[in-house]
């Protein structure tokens, strides 16, 4: 085998061993949290136009949310709930949504921060990030105590927001339960 020959067969491999590695990272990343609970076959998928809800009580879990341990957002009624082991609501509670609205789907924590500044310029915490949506990162946080009285920092009305705002209790709720990761759907 001549010189030039080997370089291309270590090239192919190479570039074969790397095509796998994002295969696997890919396949990983979009896994189910907890293999072993149950799928219901034929289960609505989180992207239909409106989960079902309960009229007698409006802040049960949509039917059609998803299955396992989860966060489920519902855009249309500004409400989260965290979803446990077993399909039980740990907890839910209303946000305020930014200008910028997620599209129903399933997505993953993405990445997360204890304290940083909202887009708003508001100091925030607890911030859950789970996607981005025309350049605009959206997530779930709570204002730092005292700073909704503050004026923004030159924050006009012209500025997008992903920042769905939840109380400092649910907001710590929420950082607890919102791992790196766990999954969320988001509803209408």
């Amino acid at each position: 085998m001549s010189g030039s020959s080997s370089g291309t067969v270590f090239g192919l491999t190479a570039a074969a061993v790397a095509t796998i590695g994002v295969l696997a990272y890919q396949a990983a990343a979009s896994a189910p949290e907890d293999p072993s609970e149950p799928r219901p076959a034929g289960s609505a998928s989180p992207t239909v136009s409106k989960a079902p809800r309960d009229k007698r009580n409006p802040t049960a879990l949509p039917a059609g949310s998803g299955t396992g341990q989860r966060v489920v957002y519902s855009v249309d009624d500004d409400r989260v709930w965290l979803v446990g082991r077993g399909g039980r609501v740990e907890r839910t509670f209303k946000v305020t949504p930014g200008t910028v609205d997620p599209a129903p789907d399933s997505y993953a924590v993405s990445s997360r921060s204890n304290a940083v500044t909202g887009t708003d310029g508001k100091p925030i915490e607890h911030v859950v990030r789970f996607t981005v949506v025309d350049g605009v990162a959206v997530g779930f946080s709570a204002t730092v105590e005292g700073a909704a009285d503050r004026p923004a920092d030159g924050a006009g009305g012209s500025i997008r927001t992903g920042g769905i705002r939840e109380s400092a209790a649910d907001g710590a709720a929420m950082w607890e339960f919102a791992t790196i990761g766990r999954r969320v759907v988001v509803i209408r």
